[in-house]
């Protein structure tokens, strides 16, 4: 199969324009932390409101996780029905179907401003077999009761046969990334700002708030709205519910097109698939292959697996683009919105697992409100600081085993390999006179040495071949080659060590602390 490189398709087919960093003090109404779809709708209802807003983002607007997408709108959220009526309740569920619809229609009105291919469409969520198929049948009853308009139907436009599947009409897709540039362009202005590159290490908060950039530059607001992927927090009440995923698609020319719509099926791993136009006509986005972020010891084995998907499936081996992306998968199946534990006036939004451009827009509107001192009929339903069901202990108990494990077992870890076996491109994490360092070969040679340990909590990373980053398996932080950070929780880079250490016995624990805890 052709090799290509990493390439979002949104990011590659959208121009965007470019916003300043912060360069002095600023004080306004509330102050917005993270420029992806959750932080820009909200900054935006918020300016519409009469607010004074300013919108801080480490990279770029849309870089983070809208920018690496699949860009579905559906009520059939990846938590089933079935569950979230048994968890929360019938009314839990009705909310669950009644917010996704809001945040649909509220991206519609939005796309008729901003001209973003918004396009509605039938989904479906489809089973192979006839055992997955049964309970697909379930699923619609529960789905029906949620108030969510299902029905089962043998007959999905697929090039290959299913056995049953849930349908739902009046779905949506949409470009994410011209739907934020239109968003960022109206926002500047009016005493609301915009701006990139600017990364924040600390948020407090009082009366008034501060936010603090790793410049020293300081924001003051009434309000800190955290919509990054992952809270900005080294709070363990939060982190401890949450769990990053890797996720990754492939978008196909040539390939046999099923008609416009949302598809989803119910193996594991699972696929999600859509059409795209283009000008050069039609793509096929299928994407899949999950697995926890820094748990994968070759991350191009996902992207061979889904490639020979599209190519059994769909008859395509023309790749135009791929990527990967973080989801971040709430302990209870529902996402965490609104105030922080222990804050008065600074509020989070995490945990939308694969519906982080409904939910993103769900928490959008949430947030805009809360910033407000109003509320919204889900409100209860998705407080971040909630514990209520008996089987999320569980869950969250599987899930952070990740953390004894390889803050221990990764430092005990003796590597095999030592930076002269690292060809121009490549990273890992090796022996240099006897010391553990991550180290990466650019591609003139020249070697970079940083620690290992995440800024975060202090467990080691792991070099990730596809993405040329470092990535946490403890709490699915990230960091760029050179060290810079690309996802939270952790806010300060892997620190640079020299190339020349000195000769003498394997060092297992660094000695670092951890960095960046924020109240």
């Amino acid at each position: 199969m052709r090799h290509i490189h990493n390439e979002s398709l949104w990011l590659a087919t959208a121009q965007r324009p470019h916003q300043s960093p912060l360069a002095h003090s600023v004080e306004v109404d509330v102050v917005v932390v993270g420029g992806g779809i959750t932080g820009m709708t909200a900054a935006l209802l918020l300016k519409r409101r009469g607010a004074t807003v300013a919108v801080v983002e480490m990279q770029r607007v849309g870089y983070g996780e809208t920018g690496h997408t699949s860009a579905h709108l559906t009520e059939l959220v990846d938590s089933r029905y079935v569950d979230i009526e048994s968890d929360f309740g019938h009314d839990a569920a009705r909310l669950v179907g009644e917010s996704s619809r809001a945040a649909i229609e509220h991206i519609e009105r939005w796309s008729r401003e901003f001209p973003c291919g918004f396009e509605r469409v039938p989904a479906w969520l489809y089973a192979e077999g006839d055992e997955d198929a049964h309970g697909l049948e379930r699923e619609v009853e529960a789905a029906r009761g949620a108030g969510v308009a299902a029905r089962f139907t043998r007959e999905v436009p697929l090039p290959f046969p299913v056995a049953g599947a849930l349908r739902l009409e009046h779905q949506a897709q949409f470009h994410p990334m011209k739907y934020l540039r239109g968003i960022a362009r109206e926002l500047p202005g009016g005493g609301c700002h915009l701006f990139e590159e600017s990364r924040v290490v600390e948020v407090h908060d009082g009366e008034p708030c501060r936010v603090k950039l790793a410049s020293g530059v300081e924001l003051t607001a009434r309000s800190v709205l955290v919509t990054a992927n992952v809270p900005v927090f080294n709070l363990l009440a939060l982190h401890t519910k949450i769990a990053a995923y890797r996720s990754y698609v492939v978008a196909a020319r040539g390939a046999k097109m099923p008609p416009p719509g949302l598809y989803f099926d119910t193996a594991d791993p699972y696929h999600y698939t859509r059409r795209h136009e283009d000008e050069r006509g039609a793509l096929l986005l299928v994407g899949g292959e999950d697995h926890k972020t820094g748990q994968c010891d070759d991350t191009e084995v996902p992207f061979t697996h889904l490639q020979r998907y599209v190519i059994e499936r769909f008859g395509s081996e023309d790749i135009a683009y791929r990527w990967s992306g973080q989801i971040i998968k709430p302990a209870d199946g529902l996402p965490y919105i609104g105030r922080n534990s222990a804050s008065d006036n600074v509020f989070v939004a995490t945990g939308f697992s694969g519906n982080g451009m409904t939910f993103g827009t769900v928490a959008g509107m949430m947030l805009s409100e809360a910033a407000l001192g109003r509320s919204m009929p889900w409100t209860d339903l998705y407080e971040a600081t909630r514990m209520k069901v008996l089987g999320a202990v569980k869950d969250m108990l599987v899930e952070n085993v990740d953390y004894p494990v390889h803050l221990i077992g990764d430092r005990l870890a003796v590597p095999d390999r030592t930076a002269d076996d690292l060809a121009p491109g490549e990273g890992d994490v090796v022996l240099v006179g006897g010391r553990k360092l991550a180290v990466y070969c650019d591609e003139r040679g020249t070697l970079h040495g940083l620690s290992p340990v995440c800024t975060h909590m202090g467990c080691h990373v792991a070099w990730n071949t596809t993405e040329r980053s470092w990535d946490c398996p403890c709490h699915g932080g990230r960091f760029d080659a050179m060290g810079q950070v690309l996802n939270g929780p952790p806010v300060q880079p892997l620190e640079a060590r020299p190339m020349t250490e000195p000769t003498g016995a394997l060092v297992v624990d660094e000695n670092a602390e951890p960095t960046g805890a924020l109240t």
